[in-house]
């Protein structure tokens, strides 16, 4: 039998040969590990459908944000529980709102540790909506003028950068003008630039308590059938300022990663979202599938559809492997 002069199985032989000619490799530096914090002292609340995720109170992060840092990963993105909800969510954006508070400590005892924040009101509002309702719908230019002044506190207090997680049309721009106004021209903003209207949320929103008490956000989060509408709005966000923009979620989406990162060659990041991790979470503990192998498989098909950054609940564990 004749083979043909290339033969692809040579490179596969061993271990070795297969790690010298890997084409993507997952570094502890594309982590970002996303952290849920609430009111009162001592608090760590397990999430039932995110196993090893909890609500936690700013003493409980401050030291989860330790052992974080302790493991290389170079950054964590917070997600705030206020102790009251309003129709405008005026804790989102108050200076001495839960974010804020939780920002000044943690800086104060991991200052290397990057801190990003997601700017949104659905977790402080009473209705669950991302923004300011006018007519049954969110209003997006009033959303707008509350997610610059939440930007706006949150560099008060310390973060790092900001992340807009929203989708409201213009947010991006109006942001980015507010803080180069302020002084704060040095902090960079990471878009949530391609946020789908998923059914992958569920989990956060147990986490977060912040599921809609109406309706749903088809208004303003993307149709999941609309790759094309992803780039316009990607575009936009660059145009308007974004230093880094993402893919939400990861999986269903890769073809966005990778067809972002083709055309536009910016810094992306992508969501490994609750979903997505309650899933394989429960596929795990059921014997389903094997949890080191698959989550590293997972991980690797975002990094290789273009994905530079990865937002994953899985970061402390994959770390714990990579170090």
């Amino acid at each position: 039998m004749n083979f043909p002069i290339t033969r692809m199985r040579r490179l596969r032989g061993s271990e070795t040969t297969r790690r010298m000619v890997r084409e993507n490799h997952l570094r502890v530096d594309d982590l970002i590990m996303p952290l849920f914090v609430c009111p009162g002292k001592g608090v760590k609340k397990e999430i039932g459908s995110m196993p090893g995720n909890h609500q936690m109170s700013i003493d409980v992060a401050v030291e989860a944000c330790r052992e974080i840092a302790d493991l290389g990963i170079p950054a964590v993105i917070l997600f705030g529980i206020p102790d009251h909800k309003d129709a405008r969510g005026s804790g989102a954006y108050c200076d001495d709102g839960i974010i804020q508070r939780a920002i000044s400590a943690i800086k104060e005892h991991t200052p290397d540790l990057f801190v990003i924040t997601d700017v949104c009101l659905c977790e402080y509002t009473d209705h669950g909506h991302c923004g300011v309702i006018v007519d049954n719908d969110v209003h997006n230019d009033e959303t707008v003028d509350l997610l610059v002044e939440e930007s706006l506190s949150h560099v008060r207090a310390g973060v790092d950068m900001v992340a807009p997680s929203d989708m409201m049309d213009g947010r991006v721009g109006a942001i980015r003008s507010a803080l180069d106004a302020q002084g704060f021209d040095h902090i960079p903003i990471m878009a949530y630039s391609a946020k789908y209207c998923s059914g992958f949320y569920g989990p956060f929103r147990e986490a977060a308590e912040s599921a809609p008490q109406f309706g749903d956000r088809r208004s303003y989060q993307m149709d999941p059938a609309n790759g094309d509408e992803a780039m316009r709005e990607v575009a936009l966000d660059i145009e308007e300022g974004a230093d880094i923009v993402m893919i939400k979620p990861a999986l269903p989406y890769l073809d966005i990663i990778y067809r972002v990162k083709s055309e536009f060659g910016v810094p992306v990041a992508a969501y490994n979202v609750s979903g997505e991790f309650a899933m394989l979470k429960a596929a795990f503990a059921n014997g389903w599938l094997d949890e080191d192998r698959v989550r590293d498989e997972v991980l690797m098909s975002i990094k290789r559809a273009g994905a530079d950054l990865i937002l994953t609940y899985f970061a402390r564990d994959i770390a714990r492997v990579l170090r």
